[in-house]
C-alpha cells in the first residue's frame, strides 16, 4: 500500500482531493469505525458489482468524507480501480477486495487527519 500512496501522491489530480471543514467535522463527530461502516456499504453497493450502469459517474465528488476518500485513493470507480489497483472489471469484487478497498480509504482518511492544516482534531481508531 505504500507504494500506491507514493503513486497517488505524484498525481496532480488524485492530489487535489482533501477534506473540507464540514467533511472533516462530520468525520470528527462519527468517527473512523463509523466511516469505516459507510466505506463498506458505499463499495458493497456502487462498485462490488460486475457491471454498474453508471460507472466512472457513481461516486460524487463532495457530500461524504469516504467520497472525497474514493477519488483521492482511485477507489471510485471500476476503471480507476483497475488502472490504479489492479482489480478487473466486468466480474464481482471479492469479499478480500472489498476489505483491501476499504482499508485504503481508512488510511486515507487517517492521513487527512494527520494532515498539519488538520492536526488538533480528535483521532479516531
Amino acid at each position: 500500500m505504500d507504494q500506491l500512496f507514493a503513486a497517488l501522491a505524484k498525481s496532480t489530480f488524485r492530489g487535489k482531493f482533501h477534506l473540507r471543514a464540514k467533511d472533516l467535522h462530520y468525520l470528527h463527530t462519527k468517527g473512523l469505525p463509523v466511516m469505516r461502516e459507510h466505506a463498506a456499504d458505499f463499495v458493497g453497493k456502487r462498485l462490488a458489482g460486475a457491471v454498474i450502469a453508471n460507472d466512472g459517474k457513481q461516486t460524487p465528488y463532495a457530500g461524504h468524507p469516504v467520497f472525497v476518500a474514493q477519488h483521492a485513493t482511485a477507489c471510485c470507480c471500476r476503471g480507476c480501480l483497475q488502472k490504479w489497483h489492479g482489480i478487473a472489471q466486468g466480474r464481482l469484487l471479492s469479499n478480500e477486495e472489498q476489505h483491501y478497498i476499504v482499508e485504503v480509504l481508512m488510511r486515507w482518511l487517517n492521513q487527512e487527519l494527520s494532515r498539519p492544516s488538520n492536526q488538533g482534531r480528535v483521532r479516531y481508531e
